[in-house]
């Protein structure tokens, strides 16, 4: 299958019924779940946790936990599934989305320069998705602020 990642908000039994039925385009239905982003191969869960180092790092940001210190895993019908399947802290999705638009472009690039500390020279063609993706995290986080849960669904 490759390396799969999903952020959804919503109600996490509307969450897990659509993974258990592979109902993965309903996801970006906002009448049943209130935000979705799809990370797509490329990247691990690690970088969720540049990325959150990459925002402690730029003066005046303040900044979310670790994400692999927000994430919980649930039990229960989430084991049926052929991916982990675990809550995000609600403080860790709060500080992404108080991000200032001003800026994701310090972080963006400051998360480039983790990356690559951390898996060598990203080509150039790459940088642009990495800052678009900054973006989309907070632009997910803005819209899932409010919601009653908040899924981080992936696979390696």
């Amino acid at each position: 299958m490759g390396a799969l990642m999903d952020l959804v908000a919503g109600d996490a039994r509307q969450i897990l019924l659509a993974i258990a039925v592979d109902d993965w385009a309903g996801f970006d239905d906002r009448s049943r779940f209130d935000a979705h982003l799809a990370l797509g191969g490329g990247l691990d869960p690690t970088w969720l946790d540049l990325f959150a180092e990459a925002i402690l790092t730029v003066p005046g940001a303040g900044g979310p936990t670790d994400f692999i210190d927000a994430r919980h895993e649930l039990d229960g019908p989430a084991d049926e599934v052929d991916r982990v399947i675990e809550r995000v802290d609600s403080a860790w999705i709060d500080a992404v989305a108080l991000l200032p638009d001003r800026q994701v472009d310090a972080i963006a690039g400051r998360w480039v320069d983790l990356v690559e500390e951390e898996l060598g020279f990203l080509p150039r063609e790459e940088k642009p998705w990495i800052r678009q993706l900054a973006g989309d995290l907070v632009a997910f986080a803005r819209a899932a602020q409010r919601s009653q849960d908040v899924l981080f669904a992936w696979s390696l």
